[in-house]
């Protein structure tokens, strides 16, 4: 049995094997063995979502591709590479991805399966910005689809059933200037009498909150592209004072970490200091170990209009809540047309919880939080959640249609492990 575990220590898989092909040959070969298969990337998802019966794949091994277009449009990478390891390589070249994580030790073909996000009103999730992938099947077959293709909008958001994602071709943009600023103690009643006016506020916002107090979340992170005008940047400012005097909310007077009382290092710059693109957009610097490190991440994405009566059946539940919760971040994500990407067909808020590290007592309490939710509420993929394989289905108006693409890809179910057998995969 293997001993390898995910990067929060919660989940150790099962697989018999773990391997790291060095060349794409390798891995065909790795295929051709037979039997179930799954492909590992940073080790960030917080269930079994990658674990397999028979074999894991890691592609950290593959040779290295970041390979700009001639357009200076759009960038191919390999699958295996992290943000981290892509965004400097891009800000060398004087361009920019539309958005990042909060973490950007993750990998792009993990993300991207999973339809991991940042934040943003106007911003996409990590899949939006996809506009090819190259795919080898378990046959060994190298498949190609674009943006526009048949069965593309169902192949991003993949959940690994497809097969290897070997490289993804991303939109790109000049590189632009980010600054951060954090606000502390902003009101609950008037974040929720204008969320759009709070989470439209910056280019990526986030609401942090203990739920140790039901009047005033902890702490609002502001993150705004520098404009290109002191008229402008003058202009901004005071939004922001007004955004903060509306909240009831004041500056911090220093750094900040999003979990109270917890060194704030590992976290990028504040203080309206900007920088490039990539080192403020992420909440965490890449050389720090992100985060509390031992911990468990829920995430349920509801569409706008759900939004407010969802925080409000966070708040009723926040003496339950509480002793469970390091954090609770609430972000937006703009809408999209990938098949099971949660905010497909519709404007998503997200409502992040990162858990103390007692998987038991948050299973246990799920199901209540899960029900509390809207109906509409579709949990993110790599997280914990409870709900059963036919609601979760329910909630994506294409999972008939992937299911089809999944089988097209593999109809020898290779790829098919205990967590897509759940959903009814």
């Amino acid at each position: 049995m293997s001993i390898e575990r995910n990067w929060a220590g919660n989940v150790t898989y099962l697989a018999a094997s773990v391997e790291h092909p060095e060349s794409v040959d390798e891995l065909r070969a790795l295929l051709a063995t037979g039997g179930p298969v799954r492909v590992l990337g940073s080790r960030h998802c917080f269930n079994d979502i990658a674990d397999s019966a028979g074999l894991l794949v890691a592609l950290d091994r593959l040779p290295a591709t970041i390979e700009v277009s001639p357009e200076r449009d759009a960038v191919r990478v390999s699958g295996g590479l992290r943000y981290g390891d892509v965004a400097p390589a891009l800000e060398e070249q004087g361009l920019a991805l539309s958005n990042l994580a909060s973490l950007p030790h993750i990998s792009i073909a993990g993300a991207v399966a999973t339809g991991t996000h940042g934040s943003g009103d106007a911003t996409g999730s990590l899949a939006q910005p996809v506009r090819a992938l190259t795919i080898m099947t378990a046959a060994g077959e190298i498949r190609g689809l674009a943006r526009g293709e048949e069965g593309f909008d169902g192949a991003v958001v993949s959940l690994g059933a497809l097969g290897v994602v070997l490289d993804v071709t991303l939109d790109v943009e000049p590189s632009y200037q980010v600054a951060q600023h954090v606000f502390e103690h902003p009101s609950w009643d008037a974040i929720l009498a204008d969320l759009s006016a709070v989470t439209g506020a910056g280019t990526s916002v986030s609401i942090f909150s203990t739920w140790q107090n039901t009047g005033a979340a902890d702490q609002i992170w502001l993150k705004q592209r520098v404009p290109a005008t002191r008229a402008d940047a003058r202009e901004l400012q005071a939004q922001r004072d007004a955004l903060a005097a509306r909240l009831g909310a004041t500056a911090a007077d220093g750094k900040r970490h999003p979990i109270l009382g917890v060194d704030p290092e590992a976290c990028t710059e504040q203080g309206g200091v900007a920088g490039p693109w990539f080192q403020r957009l992420p909440h965490f610097k890449l050389e720090f170990t992100p985060s509390a490190g031992e911990e468990i991440q829920s995430e349920y994405l509801v569409p706008r209009a759900d939004a407010v009566s969802a925080i409000e059946a966070v708040r009723a539940l926040a003496d339950r809540i509480a002793p469970l919760l390091l954090v609770n971040e609430i972000r937006t994500v703009r809408a999209d047309g990938l098949w099971l990407s949660s905010s497909y067909g519709t404007d998503a808020v997200g409502l992040h919880f990162t858990w103390k590290p007692d998987e038991a007592a948050v299973r246990e309490f799920l199901p209540a939080l899960e029900a509390a939710l809207p109906a509409s509420a579709r949990p993110h993929w790599g997280k914990v959640f409870t709900l059963d394989g036919a609601e979760t289905r329910a909630r994506y108006p294409r999972w008939d249609d992937f299911a089809a693409l999944a089988a097209s890809f593999d109809p020898e179910r290779r790829f098919v492990n205990a967590y897509l057998e759940r959903l009814g995969l």
